[in-house]
């Protein structure tokens, strides 16, 4: 039986883990590629994403999308060929992105990668069965980003995968335990799902993202 061709398309090496990794560590069995728009030639965070590759299980790319902390808007347009460019393939039988409203408060590239792949998805140039957005909040920076309970998949990890999921972000990716990082790494994940263009072409209109 054919393993799941499953993309991950991330802005960070460490959006993986943090909004996906209990899920990803649950399935082993699939044929993941993660795909990290960001950080290619950074010389501390692209050895810790081939690190934490390995213990996901999943093959992957970086790619160099200007990350700096004015988080000058990009072209979408710019953002789509990298991304087509990245991915080894068009097809596949489920993409996990970022959600185009963020999962924080906030952080542009998360947004401007998220929106980008579903129009990408919506407009047949990337094709899945199955087009899975991260789905969290922080409250307008009232409190650490958490799933959304009224998500269309919410999954309660286990003990043992969080655990997993937490040494990727402390003993591979480095971050000291009280860091926003650490004390963010979800116990819940969440996700909105969407099968139909049409459902998600509703979704941005009601988000005002179109």
């Amino acid at each position: 039986m054919n393993s799941k061709k499953v993309a991950v398309i991330i802005a960070h090496p460490d959006d993986e883990t943090l909004w996906a990794g209990g899920t990803l560590l649950d399935h082993p069995e699939w044929d993941t590629f993660i795909f990290s728009l960001c950080r290619k030639y950074d010389p501390d965070r692209a050895p810790k994403f081939k690190k934490a590759l390995k213990l996901l299980n999943a093959k992957g790319a970086m790619a160099d999308l200007d990350d700096g902390p004015a988080q000058v808007p990009q072209d979408l347009n710019h953002v789509a060929d990298l991304i087509l460019k990245g991915l080894r393939c068009r097809t596949w039988n489920m993409i996990i992105t970022h959600s185009p409203l963020g999962e924080y408060t906030r952080h542009l590239r998360h947004e401007e990668i998220g929106k980008t792949v579903m129009n990408l998805w919506i407009a047949g140039q990337l094709y899945s069965d199955q087009l899975l957005v991260f789905a969290y909040e922080d409250g307008d920076r009232t409190y650490f980003p958490k799933a959304l309970k009224q998500a269309d998949l919410l999954f309660n990890i286990s003990t043992k995968l969080w655990q997993q999921k937490y040494n990727i972000m402390t003993r591979i990716y480095g971050f000291d335990q009280n860091s926003w990082e650490v004390k963010t790494t979800p116990k819940d994940e969440a996700f909105w799902k969407f099968t139909v263009k049409e459902e998600a072409t509703e979704w941005l209109k009601s988000n005002s993202l179109l």
